[in-house]
């Protein structure tokens, strides 16, 4: 009972093929790949916004050096 043999296999395979059918696992394997590959997409999109904003206040810098020193 430690392992299986190749009949256990081929009995897993049959009901895999049944449920799904020949051409449904290579479509769902397909859409598998397109959603890891978007998901990295999204990360190094991500990544390389972060790099690129800037860090900006809606007033000019001397306005708040001026309410700065008037406190």
């Amino acid at each position: 009972m430690g392992s299986f043999s190749i009949w256990h296999w081929l009995i897993v395979l049959v009901v895999v093929l049944l449920l799904f059918g020949r051409g449904k696992i290579p479509e769902l394997m397909g859409d598998m790949a397109k959603g890891i590959k978007n998901f990295r997409k999204g990360m190094t999109d991500e990544a390389e916004e972060a790099k690129t904003v800037e860090h900006r206040t809606d007033e000019p810098v001397g306005e708040v050096k001026q309410k700065a020193s008037k406190s």
